[in-house]
């Protein structure tokens, strides 16, 4: 069991970093310290661990940097003694990249190299220390109606998000080898739960539905995804960071697989209970509209392997998940105003 005293977990803003800060204050037995890197941009909201400034004001620290700056995460890892990197930061929406592939090779690709340089300088010679880089199932590209992805399915990334973060894990994994850095990844499903900036699918469908504005849901709406709680996601990176095998490769899944249309109909249909209207009042504004390019048909992930080598497993079913994720978007409303305000 690797015990940490000063983790710099970078993107700690965002969704997946904020609720692992969480997760790791409140559910987790560490004494040490965190530092959260941030560069805010317009997916960080500094509101989602406020609170956690206030309770723990000696163990939290913020940094404001981008992670392609060396003499940035430089200062950093000598200020706090960096033990553990915990690499969160990174432009994820598909969609974005589509659009401006530029700074997904910029965050995703030049950041992490940027890091992992810091901690060749660093931590020459050290195996007390540890970088914990978060991936995507996306890198392996697209499943048929069978079928999973294993930690040793071949890389097929389809759109530029899910290849600069195959060119990422590829960087990680060369450190390991050529520098002798310890590493681990994980490569994660479809994260949802609190938080979560509303471009993305769940948050999306809620908001729009508060607001009775349509539904949009890419094609037919059949493409398949696996659904994981955020804090089993959480859970499942501090196993990896704990126990994990150096060099080693971790899916995290939630073994939740729905199809998009029966995800947003089954959204429809619990916020419609929860708030005691015609369940037709949402799904009447379900709207499909033009696919996206390159759009994967369906990810699913085996993750035996965490669950037997690390002993995790996931402790949220999609139906427990999905109500406790409604019930927070409709009990956070300032959040999401704020949230509005901010991006316009």
């Amino acid at each position: 069991m690797r015990v940490f005293k000063n983790i710099l977990v970078t993107g700690g803003y965002g969704f997946i970093g904020s609720n692992f800060i969480r997760y790791v204050f409140e559910k987790t037995d560490f004494e040490g310290i965190i530092v959260n890197m941030d560069k805010l941009t317009y997916a960080a909201n500094p509101a989602n661990i406020a609170d956690l400034f206030e309770k723990y004001p000696q163990r939290l620290f913020f940094e404001k940097g981008d992670i392609c700056n060396y003499q940035k995460t430089l200062d950093i890892f000598k200020s706090y003694n960096i033990d553990l990197v915990v690499h969160f930061a990174a432009e994820s929406h598909v969609d974005r990249s589509i659009t401006g592939p530029a700074e997904f090779i910029r965050t995703n690709i030049n950041g992490t190299f940027n890091l992992l340089e810091t901690a060749r300088e660093l931590w020459r010679g050290r195996q007390d220390v540890l970088f914990h880089h978060v991936s995507t199932d996306e890198v392996y590209g697209s499943l048929g109606d069978t079928g999973y992805f294993f930690e040793d399915t071949p890389y097929n990334p389809q759109s530029p998000y899910s290849a600069s973060k195959a060119g990422s894990d590829h960087f990680v994994k060369a450190y390991l080898n050529t520098y002798r850095i310890p590493v681990t990844i994980s490569n994660c499903s479809n994260n949802y739960g609190p938080y979560q900036f509303p471009e993305k699918l769940i948050p999306l469908i809620l908001m729009n539905m508060m607001n009775n504005k349509p539904l949009p849901v890419y094609g037919n709406g059949k493409n398949v995804r696996d659904w994981l709680f955020v804090e089993d996601h959480c859970s499942g990176i501090w196993s990896i960071v704990q126990k994990g095998v150096i060099g080693e490769t971790y899916n995290i899944g939630g073994e939740s697989e729905l199809q998009n249309i029966d995800l947003v109909n089954l959204l429809c249909e619990r916020v419609a209970v929860k708030q005691g209207l015609s369940i037709d009042r949402y799904k009447n504004l379900i709207t499909y509209v033009t696919d996206r390019p390159g759009h994967d048909m369906r990810y699913a992930i085996n993750c035996d392997k965490i669950k037997h080598d690390l002993h995790w497993k996931r402790t949220v079913s999609i139906l427990d998940g999905i109500d406790y994720t409604i019930d927070w978007y409709l009990n956070n409303k300032k959040w999401i105003e704020d949230i509005n305000s901010r991006n316009g």
